[in-house]
C-alpha cells in the first residue's frame, strides 16, 4: 500500500514537472514570436496536462499527491526557466558608455563580429564613448568579457529588443555565427602575404 502511495505521488510529480516546464518554454517562445514552435510544443503540454490533472482528481482524499502537485508545479518554473536561458533565443540590446573616447574601442568590438552604433557623447566628467551593441543572446557574456578586457570600468546597460527590423547585420548573423576572430585574422594575414607576393612579381 505504501509502495503504491509513493509511486503515485512520484508519477504527480514528474508530470506536473513536464507539463509546467513545457508551459514556460512555450510562453517564452510566444513572447520571443515562435509562434509555430510555440503551438507545437503546446500539444504535448496539453496532453501532459490533463494527464497530471486526472491523477490528482482521481485521488483527492489523499494530502501527499496535492503536496506532490504543488511542488512539481514550482519545479517545473524553475527548470522551464532554465531550458529557455540555455536555448538563449532572440538578440539582446547593450549600451555601453566608455570615459576613453577612442573609436578604436568600437573597431575592436567590430573585429569580433557584433554590430556597433557608436557616437561621442559628453558627461559630469567630460567626453565619453557611447555604443549601441547588437548580439544574439548566446554570445552576451562574451561581449561583457571583451568590454571589460579593453575598458573594466566601462558602464553598461543591456535589454532585449521586442522587433528588429533591416541592417546588414542581422541578415549575415542569420545565416550563421558570428565573425570568427581567428578566421578573420587568418583571412587578413592571407591577403596580405598574397599582396606581398604580388609586389614581388611585379617589380620583377
Amino acid at each position: 500500500m505504501l509502495e503504491n502511495a509513493l509511486i503515485m505521488v512520484s508519477i504527480i510529480f514528474i508530470v506536473n514537472v513536464v507539463y509546467v516546464s513545457l508551459m514556460t518554454v512555450r510562453m517564452i517562445l510566444t513572447l520571443k514570436g515562435r509562434t509555430y514552435v510555440a503551438s507545437f510544443v503546446s500539444m504535448f503540454e496539453v496532453v501532459v496536462y490533463i494527464v497530471g490533472l486526472g491523477l490528482v482528481l482521481d485521488n483527492l482524499n489523499e494530502i501527499q499527491n496535492l503536496i506532490a502537485y504543488a511542488i512539481g508545479y514550482g519545479t517545473g518554473l524553475i527548470i522551464g526557466a532554465k531550458i529557455e536561458e540555455k536555448l538563449a533565443l532572440g538578440y539582446i540590446t547593450v549600451n555601453v558608455v566608455s570615459s576613453n573616447p577612442d573609436f578604436n574601442f568600437t573597431k575592436q568590438i567590430r573585429e569580433k563580429g557584433y554590430g556597433v552604433t557608436s557616437w561621442y557623447a559628453y558627461g559630469m566628467d567630460g567626453d565619453r564613448l557611447s555604443m549601441q551593441i547588437l548580439t544574439p543572446r548566446k554570445y552576451e557574456l562574451r561581449l561583457y568579457e571583451t568590454i571589460k578586457e579593453i575598458d573594466p570600468k566601462a558602464f553598461i546597460i543591456s535589454y532585449e529588443p521586442k522587433r528588429i527590423y533591416g541592417g546588414f547585420w542581422v541578415k549575415h548573423v542569420r545565416k550563421g555565427k558570428l565573425l570568427n576572430p581567428k578566421k578573420k585574422n587568418s583571412d587578413a594575414k592571407m591577403a596580405e602575404s598574397k599582396t606581398s607576393i604580388d609586389e614581388k612579381d611585379s617589380k620583377l
